[in-house]
């Protein structure tokens, strides 16, 4: 349907040479041939993407960097341009992930400028940097940082060891390096888990827009090779949320049965289930909470017991060796929600092994023990995307701010 500056709409059928045309005046629907020409009327909408470039005399904008606040015009007649400083403020873009990096320094990602930064407890320092796009979830193994990142479920691998060089497909120079992607299959990544064996990157999300089902990718540090495996050979038509490492051989996953943005929820209640690494195969699967709808995160702790939340507001603790529950609390007014966001990490571990949980409300301890959940302190601010332990502190973020806790008797 097209709006044409003498007020009429015209519409057609479709894209061929023998559609049906139409014109649409106040009520009155008229049969017509074709028009010759068609005099749109300007209409300043579109994509997400839009950007409305000409002022009425006519002078274009060339550029319009927020980040660095210039601002470029063009004089059309005489292709003379000027450059304008502007300034602003705000509370910044919304923090995606943290995770501490292999430098000592706490890192993470922002949306709405796709931004890298990088903190230095001990200097007080930051750097942000342009980064290639969403850093959705965000992990270490070893001497490494990986980004498991939206759009397109692309895997990323940073040596902060090395000179930052931007990300370009095929560039093997760029640091961080790109590795790959799997959209549809994952187009949003929830988590990715970094397997104790040094090698082993498993990265979960939700599939492409309008997809119901996503995958699993796993990548070889050592091969440089991976296995994409689809949701009909998993759970059919739900996505993985969480996962936690069992053993050398075994992982446990936590399902959910939101599809990609827009396309069709069909599973009913979201499963846990155990797979196994050399086969890519889910060995055992089950609704343990009917009607759940999501396994918002899991954690492996040193006894050997997976710790889990479901909905954000329903802690357990799964034995995998017996496939069973061994203590299930509902959260409720105690300790409310737990944090969330697309790569939420919701626990964090020492290196001594004891094992916090963030909620909006503040930072909690579990004994694993006796999995009593103790609030340790409120937070002044909700608390959003998690999460990890630095000497002695929990960090956080909350909108567009880095935060820690400190630990006491640290």
């Amino acid at each position: 349907m097209y709006r044409d500056v003498n007020g009429t709409v015209y519409g057609h059928t479709g894209s061929g040479s023998d559609d049906d045309w139409y014109a649409l005046l106040r009520g009155e629907i008229t049969p017509i041939k074709k028009p010759e020409t068609i005099n749109e009327k300007p209409v300043i909408t579109g994509s997400q993407a839009l950007f409305h470039a000409e002022f009425p005399d006519g002078t274009q904008v060339k550029a319009c960097d927020l980040v660095d606040r210039k601002l470029v015009v063009e004089d059309p007649k005489t292709k003379e341009t000027k450059t304008l400083d502007f300034d602003y403020s705000s509370e910044g873009a919304h923090i995606m992930g943290i995770a501490v990096a292999p430098d000592g320094t706490v890192c993470g990602g922002t949306a709405f400028p796709m931004r890298f930064f990088s903190f230095d407890p001990k200097a007080d320092a930051w750097v942000n940097r342009a980064t290639y796009g969403q850093c959705n979830t965000v992990v270490r193994q070893g001497d490494r940082f990986f980004v498991g990142g939206y759009g397109g479920g692309f895997l990323l691998e940073w040596d902060p060891s090395q000179v930052w060089a931007e990300t370009v497909k095929g560039n093997a120079s760029s640091n961080p390096l790109y590795l790959t992607e799997c959209s549809p299959t994952i187009h949003r990544p929830h988590d990715l888990l970094a397997h104790p064996d040094g090698r082993t990157l498993v990265l979960a999300g939700t599939p492409g827009y309008g997809y119901t089902g996503g995958g699993l990718l796993f990548w070889d540090r050592e091969t440089k090779e991976q296995v994409l495996v689809e949701h009909t050979e998993l759970l059919p038509d739900q996505s993985t949320l969480s996962l936690a490492v069992i053993d050398d051989k075994t992982i446990v996953g936590g399902a959910t049965t939101a599809p990609g943005t827009g396309g069709e929820q069909i599973a009913k209640e979201a499963e846990l289930y155990i797979l196994n690494l050399d086969t890519k195969k889910i060995e055992w699967h089950e609704p343990i909470f009917p009607g759940a709808q999501g396994y918002t995160d899991l954690c492996r702790a040193p006894n050997g017991l997976i710790y889990g939340v479901v909905d954000r507001t329903r802690f357990f603790v799964f034995d995998p060796a017996t496939r069973s529950i061994v203590h299930d609390q509902a959260l409720g007014e105690t300790f409310g929600p737990t944090n969330s966001h697309q790569g939420p990490r919701v626990f964090v571990q020492s290196p001594e092994g004891d094992l916090y949980m963030l909620f909006e409300k503040g930072v909690a301890q579990v004994d694993t023990e006796t999995h009593t959940i103790t609030l340790l302190a409120e937070s002044p601010v909700p608390i959003g995307p998690g999460g990890d332990y630095l000497d002695g502190r929990i960090y956080f973020g909350s909108g567009s701010h880095l935060y820690s806790y400190e630990v006491p008797g640290i």
